[in-house]
């Protein structure tokens, strides 16, 4: 499943890097391009791959392990030959070859359960890394829709801007004409002053926003970075996704963290049959060869006749002596050769070995115990995790609703007060209302404007993430 999702993104990658040049991304674009490139998705990519190591190794040690080694040796002084087993005292050249072969047959089932364990934290592994790629969208989605949301509150400012402008350009001339006192152009040019900051502040805070995410992206250059602006809407009522338990119910089946802690509670509890399996005797079939070299050993290289020797005497029947001789000889030695001592001293063994644990101070029931505590700390940490996915759902459900409430009642409002200002804007051209009046009006529809927007960026944003617990893409195109 990485893998695909891993191949998935870099031929988007490839896609979003071609996008780069027009300088405007959409949401799904910012996502596939941060978790292609990001640099922590990387390093947790690396932890995958070294838990795969880990499953491949745990495998392997199922095989026989098989050693060799040789030596080739000078020994100077008195010593006693390997091969001859006698007394050397010259300088003497020795060879040894040996190789060795052993295989566990059986030892408690602790190697096939560090191939589960291993295999298990695999899966987690990778688990973790899909979280961390979901918290990076999500992260990716925060962003994009505050800049979303500051481009429309620079909209807005300017609106209002414009409509002061207006007003003043108005009043300038009522002035001018004497029809109206100078001091409430003072407090409308006030309010025009105020509204200028009040846009400059907004465009710095869409610069800074458009920074960050630019940033989050990992981008080498931020210049011409902008976004697609969606169409986003609140038609009726749009109502929830499902309740919070119905959330939570799909959520904890495929939420990342959720299968990365029982992946890791089922790995504890294959630590603990590994523990339980040192209780166990373990029984070894090991094998051996070798052979070696003397310059020690000797054999008969020529054999030189000479004179009989006289050993003794003999009588025959008649009673007379008679001399009796030996056959004599003299030799010549030369060291055996190489290859006849390397086939001469050849050696095999092969053997059974049953090891039987009896007592070693208590470190198995140690070893025991603390995969005890291990396993109960996993299960604990599932826990955890399961009450911190209901806990956020819950939460962002409520702030939904509670969002999407406030959007309609800052939307009554905003009406109520546009009416108000339309009005208060006719009764101040015609001089019946004073500009302290008309400013409250317009700072009333302005606040109601910024509310209407508040909330309508809060719910989108808490039902996209409510949709993505549920099983969809994150994405603005709904």
């Amino acid at each position: 499943m990485i893998r695909k999702t891993i191949l998935f993104l870099l031929i988007t990658g490839m896609i979003s890097g071609g996008v780069t040049a027009q300088q405007v991304w959409t949401l799904e674009q910012c996502i596939d391009h941060a978790l292609t490139n990001n640099l922590q998705v990387k390093q947790s990519m690396l932890l995958v791959e070294s838990a795969k190591a880990d499953v491949l190794q745990s495998k392997l040690d199922l095989l026989p392990g098989i050693t060799g080694n040789a030596s080739h040796a000078y020994n100077y002084g008195q010593t006693i030959d390997r091969y001859t087993n006698q007394f050397a005292t010259s300088r003497v050249q020795s060879n040894n070859f040996y190789l060795q072969s052993g295989v566990t047959l059986f030892n408690g089932f602790q190697k096939m359960n560090l191939i589960r364990q291993n295999q298990l934290n695999l899966l987690a592994s990778e688990k973790d890394a899909e979280k961390f790629m979901n918290d990076i969208s999500i992260n990716i989605a925060t962003f994009y829709l505050q800049v979303l949301f500051y481009k429309e509150l620079v909209q807005i400012r300017s609106n209002q801007l414009d409509i002061t402008r207006q007003q003043v350009a108005r009043m300038q001339k009522l002035v001018d004409a004497g029809t109206m006192a100078a001091g409430d152009l003072f407090v409308v040019e006030a309010q025009l002053a105020g509204e200028e900051s009040s846009l400059v502040s907004a465009e710095n805070s869409l610069e800074v926003s458009l920074l960050t995410l630019a940033q989050l992206l990992d981008l080498p250059s931020t210049d011409g970075f902008d976004i697609e602006i969606p169409v986003l809407s609140i038609e009726g009522d749009p109502g929830l996704t499902g309740s919070p338990d119905q959330i939570y119910t799909h959520a904890v089946a495929g939420m990342p963290e959720i299968k990365a802690a029982e992946y890791r509670l089922q790995s504890s509890e294959k630590q603990l049959s590994r523990a339980r399996g040192t209780f166990y005797p373990s029984l070894a079939l090991s094998g051996s060869w070798g052979t070696g070299y003397s310059g020690a050993r000797q054999e008969v290289d020529q054999v030189i006749p000479a004179d009989p020797a006289l050993i003794g005497f003999a009588r025959n029947t008649g009673g007379e002596d008679l001399d009796v001789y030996a056959f004599n000889s003299d030799f010549t030695y030369k060291t055996t050769s190489w290859g006849d001592q390397i086939r001469d001293n050849n050696n095999q063994t092969i053997g059974l070995y049953l090891t039987l644990p009896i007592f070693n101070g208590w470190q198995t029931r140690t070893m025991v115990s603390k995969s005890k505590i291990a396993l109960e700390n996993s299960r604990l940490d599932l826990e955890l995790q399961r009450m911190a996915l209901r806990k956020t759902i819950q939460q962002a459900w409520a702030d939904a609703r509670a969002s999407l409430k406030n959007y309609h009642a800052s939307e009554k409002k905003l009406h109520a007060t546009q009416e108000s200002f339309r009005y208060a804007e006719q009764k101040f051209s015609v001089g019946v209302m004073n500009s302290v009046d008309y400013n409250n009006a317009k700072k009333d529809m302005a606040n109601a404007e910024s509310e209407v927007l508040q909330s309508k960026f809060d719910f989108i944003f808490k039902t996209t993430v409510l949709d993505f617990y549920m099983g969809k893409p994150l994405t603005l195109r709904k």
